[in-house]
């Protein structure tokens, strides 16, 4: 039998691992003192293994090539996760989005039924072995070099070290400097899953304040929609967070002048809204501004919107013009905040960028630089929005190149 080495133990590694067992002998190596150190923080704690909609709809969620993970996708569906995990003993549930958690609602509990898995198929798993180098030549991997100057030779090997996001986990982009220092191209590693820095200085104010039932569109210079999402989302110290901004923060790119604009009140047409503020301001006929907003925006945002709306905020509302009404109701549907940039890469979700995908054969997860490499999981230049998509790519590339390993050189 061969020996297959599989770098990085998160789920690409792990489910790798698992897929070239039935044919080699296997060693996994983690860095880290466990396997699945950021599998355990993905979701909340509560890990999204997969999405339940249907696998052709998944490549609609893949900003980052798309068309390379076909025959990944495929291979390896979100059918073949649910079955995975369930016939190891974890129920799991679909909620709002499709998205697919554990019943227990505990990342623990997947990385608990990789860990049985790989004990039951006799892998050896070293921990704590971090890998220093790659030594080979002519095209060809013979061995890895840990920390500790340790050789392990092996026949194939498989780099699935991640990307470059939370590195406390382990992903501090080793794989991509292995990668290049074999001749492959790196494509540009930017955060992807991300939240969002705006520009005005206000925005503090609003700091843990939590919208449901919103929109978000992010906009050109020319107006130009980038993004368009429904959802919850969330304001911080530095400007918005949440599942619809991570999502849009995939369109932001450094030096153009981008703008987030959120509908407070999506359900609502212009003129709906202008009828429900009537409404209210009728309630509150006989009070200030200030005082009229409370069954229509959160507490907290009150202030804000009437800086915003430069309507006097002592103005009573028997004063308040027809014109100034309508401004009111098209600030409410088109809340802008002048984007600054995106948070650090430490902060992402996922990476953008990584192993240039014209590199690796899309059917097998092959090098077509170097003979007995493969390739699995944020490594490489792939990635998508929130939803279990990212997870599913890790297992679907993950098992794909651990079935096709030794295959053919």
């Amino acid at each position: 039998m061969a020996k297959v080495i599989v770098i990085g133990g998160g789920p690409a590694g792990m489910m790798a691992a698992l897929a070239a067992a039935d044919k080699h002998d296997v060693i996994l190596i983690e860095k880290n003192e466990k396997l699945g150190k950021k599998l355990f923080i993905t979701g909340k704690g509560r890990c999204n293994v997969t999405n339940a909609k249907d696998i052709g709809e998944f490549f609609d969620y893949i900003p980052g090539n798309p068309h390379f993970l076909y025959s990944s996708l495929y291979t390896f569906t979100n059918e073949d996760t649910i079955k995975f995990f369930e016939n190891l003993g974890v129920k799991l549930k679909v909620e709002r989005g499709d998205r697919v958690f554990p019943e227990s609602d505990k990342s623990s509990d997947i990385i608990s039924a990789f860990q049985k898995e790989l004990s039951r198929k006799k892998i050896n798993v070293k921990f704590n072995s971090k890998v220093k180098e790659l030594i080979g030549n002519n095209n060809y991997i013979e061995a890895v070099k840990l920390q500790d100057d340790t050789i392990i030779k092996g026949d194939y090997f498989i780099l699935c070290t991640g990307g470059m996001s939370y590195p406390q986990t382990g992903s501090s982009g080793e794989g991509h400097k292995f990668a290049k220092g074999l001749g492959h191209n790196i494509t540009k590693i930017t955060p992807s899953l991300v939240p969002i820095e705006t520009k005005e200085e206000w925005i503090k104010e609003l700091q843990g304040l939590s919208l449901k039932n919103v929109e978000l569109t992010i906009v050109d210079d020319k107006n130009k929609p980038l993004f368009k999402e429904f959802g919850e989302m969330l304001f911080t110290h530095f400007g918005i967070s949440g599942p619809i901004v991570l999502s849009g923060s995939r369109v932001v790119t450094e030096g153009k002048n981008l703008k987030a604009v959120i509908n407070l009140k999506p359900a609502l047409s212009f003129e709906e809204l202008d009828k429900r503020i009537q409404k209210d301001f009728m309630k509150y006929i006989n009070k200030d501004f200030k005082n009229s907003l409370d069954d229509l925006i959160p507490k907290k945002l009150i202030d804000i919107i009437i800086k915003v709306s430069e309507i006097d905020s002592d103005k009573k509302v028997n004063l308040i013009t027809r014109e100034e009404r309508r401004n009111l109701v098209q600030l409410l549907q088109n809340f802008t905040l002048e984007i600054k940039g995106l948070r650090p890469i430490s902060e992402a979700i996922v990476t953008a960028g990584g192993v240039n995908v014209k590199e690796i054969d899309p059917s097998t997860m092959q090098s077509k630089l170097i003979s007995n490499l493969y390739f699995s999981g944020e490594v490489i230049d792939v990635d998508a929005y929130t939803g279990g998509y990212n997870i599913q790519i890790a297992l679907s590339t993950g098992f794909l190149a651990g079935i096709k390993v030794g295959e053919k050189e």
